[in-house]
């Protein structure tokens, strides 16, 4: 099908565009996450303060959006088809793309659509950080690998806590250097952005450390 960048708009329900991003992304409300609403009442996880329930995060109208957005994952048959024409329409060759700014995976079914986004967009990099470790062993045990260009990353659960062992691709969140592991994010200082770092959606490297804000 031939879509219009208004009907594959409405097909997904929209797309976001956080302002650290050097590219579109797709954002869920972090109400609706499995893993995190557990961690959120434990105190020192990555999840206890996010940054995802504040701010204008929380506005009526943004949780809105966002709820349609889940709807459309959940409902619509063309969510997968529609996702990938927009994908490919705002993404230049070689270009990146952001799952969940907010929000993470509901589901096996949900990542296998998002595997399926990856392989109609193969000139897009795409990245996508969980901490829905279940959904991402049971993806790979009855299915296998992931898309080249698809790099998915295990998020560590405690602050200054030490990197998934069973997935390649990680981060974690530390309060001091040396708690740093890998690669650390620069955005802390170059303005809140990623500027020309791609080094989340890089598969060389194994992880990122994000300095706690």
């Amino acid at each position: 099908m031939t879509y219009t960048i208004k009907q594959a708009w409405h097909e997904v329900g929209g797309l976001s565009k956080p302002s650290k991003m050097p590219s579109y992304g797709y954002s869920l409300s972090a109400f609706k996450c499995k893993v995190g609403t557990k961690l959120r009442n434990i105190a020192n996880s990555t999840c206890s303060d996010c940054y995802a329930l504040k701010g204008r995060y929380v506005f009526p109208n943004v949780q809105e959006a966002l709820d349609r957005r889940m709807d459309r994952l959940l409902t619509n048959p063309k969510w997968v088809e529609a996702m990938a024409f927009l994908i490919n329409h705002y993404s230049t060759k070689g270009g990146v793309f952001r799952w969940h700014d907010s929000g993470d995976l509901q589901s096996l079914d949900h990542l296998q659509k998002i595997v399926a986004i990856a392989e109609l967009t193969p000139s897009v990099r795409h990245w996508l950080p969980t901490r829905e470790v279940g959904i991402v062993q049971e993806y790979k045990k009855q299915i296998g690998d992931f898309p080249n260009n698809l790099i998915v990353r295990i998020s560590a659960t405690m602050i200054n806590g030490l990197p998934h062992k069973f997935h390649k691709h990680t981060s974690t969140v530390s309060t001091d250097k040396e708690f740093d592991m890998g690669w650390t994010c620069p955005a802390s200082k170059q303005d809140n952005k990623c500027g020309t770092c791609r080094a989340c959606w890089d598969s060389n490297v194994d992880n990122v450390t994000y300095p706690l804000h």
